[in-house]
């Protein structure tokens, strides 16, 4: 009868040991798919003041650009953060990198041509990770010119364009970082 009852505490113990390994493989996957969903639906922008910068007609390129890239000896995001928005902006062009997307796949070149404080231009370039991103971006891309050319760039912010609600949101960063960089 010790026998028996030996076994049956063996089984209740690897039962138990069951238990907590599953529970415990099951609460790391939680924290592993928590740490990766972290930053969903996040959005961010950087100006782009690199050698591949702007569309690639760098010989009309404003002042403007030429301080953003004297100033590119810091990081990117640091340059764009130490910039305010004064309200008043510099005539020129400002391309901006946006990221998007629940670990920044998804991404969109944008270059913001300036003219007495309004947009005069707008050029967005879309770098999709998936073929639904694709669709989105597209639609984005041929209804934002409608939607913000002729604006005033001061607190100029979209709504939801052609659907396209984290591409949106991912070009009001952009906005930001373009009122920044323009400001005199």
């Amino acid at each position: 009868m010790t026998h028996a009852a030996g076994s049956r505490k063996d089984v209740s113990v690897r039962a138990q040991r069951k238990t907590i390994t599953a529970t415990s493989l099951a609460a790391l996957g939680l924290v592993a798919a928590s740490t990766l969903l972290a930053g969903c639906g996040e959005s961010s922008a950087i100006p782009m003041d690199d050698a591949y910068a702007g569309s690639g007609d760098e010989s009309s390129s404003s002042p403007a650009n030429t301080d953003s890239s004297s100033s590119s000896d810091s990081s990117a995001s640091s340059s764009a953060g130490s910039k305010k928005d004064t309200g008043t902006y510099k005539d020129g062009s400002y391309a901006i990198k946006g990221e998007y997307g629940p670990v920044g796949e998804d991404t969109i070149d944008v270059t913001i041509t300036v003219a007495a404080g309004h947009i005069s231009d707008v050029q967005v370039v879309g770098h999709p990770f998936t073929t639904i991103s694709k669709n989105h971006q597209n639609a984005f891309i041929k209804a934002i010119p409608g939607v913000v050319e002729g604006k005033a760039l001061k607190d100029l912010k979209v709504d939801k364009v052609a659907g396209a609600s984290w591409t949106s949101e991912a070009f009001n960063k952009a906005l930001e970082v373009a009122r920044q960089e323009a400001s005199e």
